[in-house]
């Protein structure tokens, strides 16, 4: 990963001439040189792991531009931001090194739809707006409640942001989840049986199922990775999904969990449809199209933004790609 996405210092206007991102030279600007505002981190502050780097709020702009297009060129992006073509390749870089792009010949386009981000990449990124949605959940579960907990990173933010509650009945196939509380001694925690993925300490399998079949309870709490633009719930592995479709049919109420970058994220397995769900909590408000598609099936949508300083860069350029994209771009 680059030490470094500043870009150097230039007397004249920007020419597409120096170094490439691939040059080691690239990574590392001159001795002095003052940074690019819009290089800094969208997302200080989140607690990430040592060398771990958020995307920068450009770098968010430019993740939604690829979403909406499904590949957009470097070419067309140096225009867009007004910055030189190695500005936008490093960029393109480091969102490749965190697996939120894949880069073609003269562009990039979405990430793989077989293969979901490495678990410990997602416990970090765009932690902020994660810990904001489990708030929201946790303020619509009463005490004494039962409730199914999936596995994902963002429901494990709801099973943190749960820890204030009393006499909690939870169900998880989720070792993280359970680990967390298991805790409170007023917390009656069941555990279902099957494998163990070691990647991410989740429990899948018929054992699963069976045991979350005996059960009706009053939540179900269920991540994502990703949303189609006609509100299909999708996932990368089977076994998951049976999981939480098991959750879905089990609960009285049904509480989604996903953030910003779930909404047109690509995924092979169909969970189920946004229409099937009690609330969808998530930190920014949907397309149009899904929002819309909620209010026709009564569909509670929560938006739950993130504290300020997790929105802006440092220089305050704001994260929401609608109001930080050009007006041609909106």
């Amino acid at each position: 990963m680059p030490h470094s996405l500043n870009k150097p210092a230039q007397t004249g206007p920007e020419a597409d001439s120096g170094p490439t991102p691939e040059d080691p030279a690239a990574a590392t600007p001159p001795p002095g040189t003052a940074p690019d505002p819009d290089d800094r981190p969208a997302a200080a502050g989140h607690g990430a792991r040592a060398g771990f780097k958020q995307p920068t709020a450009r770098q968010e702009r430019i993740l939604e531009l690829v979403r909406r297009r499904g590949f957009v060129s470097i070419e067309a992006l140096a225009r867009t931001f007004d910055v030189t073509p190695q500005t936008i390749r490093r960029d393109i870089n480091q969102l490749c090194e965190l697996e939120l792009l894949r880069r073609y010949h003269g562009g990039a386009g979405l990430p793989s739809s077989v293969e979901n981000l490495a678990y410990q990449t997602r416990q970090v990124l765009w932690q902020g707006e994660k810990q904001a949605i489990a708030r929201a959940v946790a303020e619509q579960v009463p005490d004494e409640a039962s409730l199914f907990i999936n596995i994902g990173t963002t429901t494990e933010e709801v099973a943190k942001a749960l820890m204030g509650h009393r006499g909690l009945r939870v169900i998880t196939n989720n070792l993280n989840v359970a680990s967390i509380m298991s805790s409170k001694p007023d917390f009656e925690v069941t555990v279902a049986g099957g494998l163990v993925r070691q990647r991410d300490r989740g429990i899948v399998g018929e054992a699963t199922i069976d045991l979350i079949g005996q059960f009706k309870l009053d939540f179900g709490i269920i991540g994502i990775s990703g949303i189609d633009a006609d509100g299909t719930l999708l996932d990368f592995d089977y076994r998951e999904v049976r999981v939480a479709r098991a959750i879905m049919e089990n609960s009285r109420q049904v509480f989604l969990v996903a953030d910003h970058t779930k909404f047109g994220r690509n995924a092979m397995v169909r969970l189920g449809s946004l229409t099937q769900l009690s609330a969808v909590f998530t930190d920014r408000a949907p397309p149009e199209p899904i929002r819309d598609l909620l209010k026709q099936a009564d569909v509670q949508l929560r938006i739950a933004p993130a504290p300020d300083d997790a929105q802006s860069a440092a220089d305050g350029t704001p994260r929401d790609p609608e109001t930080a994209l050009p007006p041609g771009e909106r």
